[in-house]
């Protein structure tokens, strides 16, 4: 899947995102649509989770059975809007390992600037999976996966609830090894770098900031 977008599309999903989306949706719904998004959209971005067999016993008989191969992932989320999306993934995955790069997006440029960064020190034998609502100017994405990648990842994955086409086009530019997830591709980015028609700020959404 190298250099692609992977637009998950199902009708709960899209359904749900809708209702993100209305500028009315209070922030204890939005969190919680968030995380039920992403638990969905856990089950396709581990689709290709490698199995093994073990033998078991039933109540009838022994079998040999499948089982989830090789070590857990790594969820790294991007602070601080990735919580929302973190929190759904865990559910389904809940031995994963979790990572957190913190990234602010400098007002005039647009440019990351990274704060923090605390990721498990056995990268390197783990697939990462990085987490953010929302891939705009696609800067933030960028840095984390270069951080990501420099910590010796065994293979990386993006997820996101949002993507614009300059985004994705960035993104792969830097990065065409790296396949993205996403709920939807918007139209465009406005003057300002935000997703139209989008869903406003993610992280204030979230939290209730604004």
């Amino acid at each position: 899947m190298a250099g692609q977008i992977r637009v998950i599309d199902h009708p709960v999903i899209q359904h749900k995102l809708t209702d993100m989306r209305r500028r009315d949706t209070r922030s204890d719904d939005f969190r919680r649509l968030l995380r039920e998004i992403s638990m969905l959209m856990a089950y396709e971005v581990m689709r290709d989770w490698p199995l093994d067999t073990v033998e078991i016993e039933t109540p009838i008989t022994r079998m040999r059975a499948p089982v989830l191969a090789g070590k857990e992932p790594c969820l790294v989320s991007i602070l601080r809007a990735g919580a929302g999306i973190l929190d759904g993934m865990l559910e389904v995955l809940p031995s994963a390992r979790v990572g957190h790069i913190g990234l602010y997006r400098e007002p005039t440029t647009l440019t990351a600037v990274e704060y923090y960064c605390k990721l498990p020190e056995d990268l390197a034998q783990r697939e990462a999976v990085i987490l953010d609502p929302m891939l705009a100017t696609g800067h933030s994405a960028i840095a984390a996966t270069s951080r990501v990648k420099e910590s010796g990842a065994a293979t990386v994955k993006f997820v996101c609830l949002l993507a614009s086409p300059e985004g994705v086009a960035a993104f792969h530019e830097a990065h065409p090894d790296v396949p993205v997830f996403t709920a939807a591709v918007d139209s465009h980015l406005n003057s300002h770098g935000y997703i139209v028609p989008g869903l406003g700020d993610a992280g204030d959404r979230l939290f209730g900031t604004k």
